[in-house]
């Protein structure tokens, strides 16, 4: 398994009460975050057992819904949602999609 698979659960534990905390003012973002988030680990997971095409495919999906996590956090932000986002989880996110993006080079 992928060392970076942990590091997407941890991201997924910090970012529940933030998804919790939309939910209050926007469940349809709310629901957008929390999709874009599960599913950054179950496509690494089912990439990592994958082959060829479909592997490289998987975490490029991966890679699009984290993308996606960090750009619902940006809306709910600039919308007043929620408080400034820890700039550890933000530096998290970043460090999930260059993993990712060499993971899609190779």
């Amino acid at each position: 398994m992928l060392r970076i698979y942990s590091v997407t659960i941890e991201l997924l534990r910090r970012l529940r009460p933030i998804i919790e905390k939309i939910g209050g003012k926007d469940a349809n973002l709310a629901d957008q975050l929390r999709r874009a988030a599960t599913s950054v680990p179950l496509n690494l997971h089912e990439g990592a057992y994958s082959q060829g095409r479909n592997e490289r495919a998987r975490w490029h999906t991966a890679m699009g819904s984290a993308a996606e996590v960090r750009a619902c956090l940006d809306v709910a932000e600039a919308l007043g949602y929620v408080d400034r986002v820890d700039e550890e989880l933000r530096n998290k996110l970043d460090h999930l999609v260059g993993t990712l993006h060499r993971l899609t080079r190779r």
